[in-house]
């Protein structure tokens, strides 16, 4: 039986890993669930697996929380940063699986890492910010660090078919997006709704955005730079509309070898948690007959340039990767708010970059330094476009 912490459980990823652990009760069992303020289906979720922790985003939630759950819960619910930390943390748990979206799943996974526990990462952003610290941290305390983002996981797959040495390029799929055959003139247009409107995956509404930006494709180069310890130089995107080859992998001799499969976030989620092995998961099988083409194209960089961004960031490198994050998630916030138009996000993310430069990749403090600089300096040009 292996023993889990989820962090972020009331997400769309969060929700994936849960029912994917409903399915095999026998395996798995929760021993911590952190969440933000989505109270009433984090009650759910705590009535069915009954963890030993619990984490909220603020103390009226913890309260809240308190009220509507028996009185056998009251001292298990903790809150805020140190709350999420301490549920990762736990010393009953094998697996704490990283699925909080955004630069606050940066310190839970770090506390995690220095508890000798095995990652499950569907937070690409505590790679982008602190990739180096990140993966220094897990050899030295030679822990598994297993993706969970099906590009990653289906890299993390296709690896095994070759030594690593003979690699010659990691191939990140890409959808596209909504608007991968819009001009720029109807990218100025574009609305919340239409951009939230995702055509194969069902995401949160951050990452739905970030993936009709691109800006969701350039954090995951970022993450796949530190992950599979590769050059930036030698990882390339393709924008694939159907979905179905996820990631691939290119050898010296001119083999590549893919992952294939439905457009379902339980398969990777299910390969994370039983790696190795793999799960009897009960879901349809891919159809190639029915798939009629599979299409492959270049990105438009110019259109999305948030993905050159991105590529930016990680080559100047420090905490250039950090600012890039901070900056996009209050510009995506702002976008969805209505305060910004869709092509002011990577305009607003790029102006950013150039004023916060300073700081150390090897340093937590810098780090985080940056990302409170950026997300403030972003805060102030939001504020003048309105």
């Amino acid at each position: 039986m292996k023993a889990l912490s989820l962090l972020g459980s009331t997400g769309s990823i969060g929700c994936n890993v849960l029912d994917v652990v409903r399915s095999f009760p026998d395996r798995y069992t929760v021993a911590g669930l952190a969440a933000g303020r989505n109270i009433g289906k984090l009650k759910k979720q705590v009535l069915e697996f009954s963890p030993e922790r619990i984490s909220v985003a603020l103390a009226e939630d913890a309260e809240q929380l308190r009220r509507e759950l028996p009185d056998s819960y009251g001292n298990k619910i903790v809150y805020g940063n140190s709350g999420a930390e301490e549920v990762a943390a736990l010393d009953s748990v094998d697996m704490t699986i990283s699925a909080i979206v955004g630069a606050a799943g940066l310190l839970p996974t770090l506390a995690a890492i220095e508890a000798g526990k095995d990652i499950g990462l569907a937070n690409k952003e505590t790679l982008v910010m602190a990739g180096k610290l990140v993966m220094d941290s897990c050899r030295r305390k030679n822990i598994n660090l297993l993706p969970v983002d099906s590009e990653h996981s289906a890299i993390f797959q296709a690896l095994e078919a070759g030594d690593k040495r003979d690699v010659a390029k990691i191939i990140l799929t890409a959808s596209g997006g909504p608007f991968r055959e819009k001009g720029g003139e109807e990218l100025k247009a574009v609305s919340p709704a239409q951009a939230l409107a995702h055509p194969n995956w069902d995401m949160g509404r951050k990452i739905s955005i970030d993936s009709a930006t691109l800006m969701n494709k350039g954090l995951e180069v970022i993450e796949a730079k530190w992950l599979f310890d590769v050059s930036v130089s030698d990882i390339e995107v393709v924008v694939h509309p159907q979905s179905i080859v996820h990631s691939l992998v290119e050898f010296q001799d001119g083999s590549v070898v893919a992952q294939l499969g439905i457009p379902d976030m339980r398969i990777p989620i299910a390969y994370a948690l039983s790696y190795p092995r793999r799960l009897p998961m009960k879901l349809p099988s891919l159809n190639l007959a029915k798939c009629s083409s599979l299409d492959f194209h270049e990105p438009d960089y110019e259109r999305f340039p948030a993905l050159s961004l991105a590529f930016q960031a990680i080559r100047q490198g420090g905490v250039l990767p950090a600012v890039l994050n901070a900056a996009n998630e209050i510009c995506v916030a702002a976008f969805l708010d209505g305060k910004i138009s869709f092509l002011d996000i990577a305009a607003t993310v790029a102006k950013v970059m150039e004023v916060v430069t300073e700081g150390s990749e090897d340093k937590i403090d810098d780090i985080l330094l940056a990302d409170s600089r950026a997300r403030k300096e972003a805060e102030r040009i939001v504020t003048e476009k309105k």
